[in-house]
């Protein structure tokens, strides 16, 4: 890593450069200087910024929601099997059939957690 930042440090800095003298130096050399430092500086900050700081709190939400989703599940393990839950009216309605499977499950159906009562 180290190899690999020298050299760009050291094209896209103007402490290595020479110094601008006779027909370069005008402002429009001194401005795309000023620019390319800038950009330099701009970049090593965006970088830090994601090293230090996004990847971090990506590692922490992803903790955090492997935490949730263990809870959860050791929740669902307590409560009654599916079978034995009291289905309300307003619970799977289904007025037309789906045009997916054998027409009773939605596109988000999850036997694990859904469950329909058949119809005495």
């Amino acid at each position: 890593m180290i190899l690999r930042n020298t050299p760009q440090r050291r094209l896209a800095s103007s402490e290595g450069q020479p110094p601008l003298t006779g027909a370069a130096d005008n402002a429009f050399n001194r401005e795309r200087r000023a620019v390319k430092l800038h950009a330099a500086e701009s970049s090593d900050l965006w970088r830090k910024l994601m090293i230090y700081v996004t990847l971090p709190c990506l590692l922490l939400a992803a903790l955090n929601a492997k935490n949730l989703w263990d809870e959860h599940w050791e929740h669902e393990k307590h409560r009654p099997p599916l079978e034995e839950r009291v289905q309300y009216s307003y619970q799977n309605i289904r007025t037309k059939a789906f045009p997916w499977g054998d027409g009773d499950k939605t596109l988000f159906w999850n036997d694990k957690v859904n469950y329909k009562k058949k119809s005495e």
